[in-house]
């Protein structure tokens, strides 16, 4: 048995992996979907003070307070700058990292500065606290209608504050795997998804991975990334 920690992106919550949580559990893994303070079902709790800072504790605290170790730890889309600051302080329980169509942030780097947003984490008057969600479409579009309502928007700080990241991900000690969602005609081919996926792909310290579909993937295509995930956690099981 592993276990799993699967951090959601920017705009949803715990329950944007309701679909592949089962699937999971069945191969007999114990999964942890910490929902992260302001959005998704803790929405109520937004306010202005909320950072990655904020997110990065709730993984963490997660971790710690449930004593979890030997961690399979997957971050999806903006999850993957959660993931990375998680990292200087529970680094040393954490196993496997996984990047699910995500940030892969070095030190310093920010979501906004990633995606190349001007004039981020600067103040001006009038100013929004909050950004409104991306609206996603679903492959179902049943999905699309269930999970649509359920996007809500994020604080700004979250995006504008940078990760804190001493050591490179590829000196962490850990494996380290990139899942690209290669079907999203939303997306740039020079944006920070891709960039990140050329990466991996490139170097032999990563394990690269492709789902035909867009950036939803643990909603369109539970159980191919299910497979994914379950097969290397094998890899890694045999490795050791």
């Amino acid at each position: 048995m592993t276990t799993i920690v699967l951090v959601h992106g920017a705009w949803s919550g715990a329950h944007g992996f309701r679909k592949i949580r089962p699937l999971l559990q069945s191969a007999g893994h114990e999964v942890f979907t910490p929902s992260l303070t302001g959005i998704g079902e803790r929405s109520h709790l937004a306010s202005p003070q909320i950072n990655l800072t904020t997110h990065i504790h709730d993984v963490v605290n997660t971790i710690l307070y449930e004593d979890l170790s030997d961690i399979m730890l997957l971050g999806f889309s903006y999850g993957g700058m959660v993931v990375s600051g998680a990292l200087r302080h529970v680094g040393d329980r954490v196993k496997d990292l996984v990047f699910l169509d995500a940030f892969v942030p070095a030190n310093g780097d920010s979501a906004d500065t990633l995606r190349g947003s001007e004039g981020a984490g600067k103040i001006s008057v009038g100013q929004e606290w909050v950004m409104a969600p991306v609206s996603r479409a679903m492959d179902d579009p049943a999905d699309s209608a269930w999970y649509g309502p359920r996007r809500s928007a994020q604080p700004s700080a979250t995006f504008s504050e940078a990760v804190v990241l001493p050591l490179a991900l590829e000196e962490q000690g850990c494996s380290l795997s990139y899942i690209k969602a290669t079907a999203d005609d939303t997306e740039a081919g020079d944006s920070a998804f891709w960039q990140a996926a050329k990466n991996a792909k490139e170097s032999p310290k990563w394990v690269y991975h492709e789902v035909a579909t867009n950036h939803m993937v643990a909603i369109n295509r539970p159980r191919e990334l299910a497979d994914i995930l379950l097969s290397s956690l094998s890899v890694t099981a045999h490795a050791r």
